[in-house]
């Protein structure tokens, strides 16, 4: 009986799945996640005073909180259509598994994973908010600019980027997509990943950069919707 080792870096990265039995292996996963704070934003208003004697008229500002877009995050694990889980990773539990976060109400993240035979395949789907409609942009630019290499994805949210890469480990190969949104003020960022431990080879490009773009605008329309 022959051993399938997993990667370093991926067995890092993984959930526990299904062990296999004619390798006699099991996989472990656990994406480091961060959480991000916001606070809310507010705008001024005035209000005209007037007097009833002969003194002057005066106005006297009254501040309201201004109304964000995105107050909260939706609940990610119901961001993506079920036949979707079943197409990007056959196998999983569509439920998903929704991640712990410090405060759910800024940043909230769901998993789906998978071993079918010898294929692998990770999706994760994370909504994010901020105070303002120019944080989320500014933070949304600085995403992209580290993960340089990719590409617009026209029509998703108010800026999409979609970038792909391959890594290799212990000579298995495993290729990741990676896609982005930035709708008002909040930010979707979608990871799709697979490997096939039999060949040792990775998924190819196109598979994997329409399956996340797939799953990002899925988990747009949700945002959206949670208005």
């Amino acid at each position: 009986m022959r051993s399938l080792p997993l990667p370093l870096a991926l067995t890092a990265r993984l959930t526990p799945v299904a062990v296999l039995a004619c390798a006699g292996w099991a996989m472990a996963s656990g994406p480091d996640k961060t959480s991000t704070t916001a606070s809310g934003d507010t705008s001024t208003q005035q209000t005209a005073g007037q007097s009833v004697s002969d003194g002057p008229s005066s106005s006297t500002p009254s501040t309201a909180a201004a109304t964000k877009t995105y107050a909260a995050a939706p609940a990610p694990c119901g961001s993506i259509p079920v036949a979707t889980i079943k197409s990007l990773v056959p196998g999983a539990k569509t439920v998903g598994k929704e991640i712990p976060s410090t405060d759910t109400k800024l940043r909230r993240t769901c998993s789906w994973n998978a071993l079918k035979g010898y294929d692998y395949r990770w999706l994760d789907v994370s909504f994010e908010i901020m105070d303002t409609d120019a944080a989320a942009a500014k933070e949304y630019k600085q995403r992209v600019a580290e993960k340089s290499g990719g590409g617009a994805v026209p029509g998703l949210g108010d800026g999409g980027y979609s970038v792909v890469n391959l890594t290799t480990e212990d000579k298995q190969q495993t290729r990741e997509g990676v896609v982005m949104a930035q709708v008002s003020n909040a930010l979707v960022v979608v990871t799709y990943n697979g490997s096939d431990f039999e060949s040792k080879k990775a998924p190819d490009t196109d598979e994997i950069n329409k399956g996340a773009i797939k799953a990002a605008k899925s988990a747009v329309t949700a945002l959206k919707g949670s208005q």
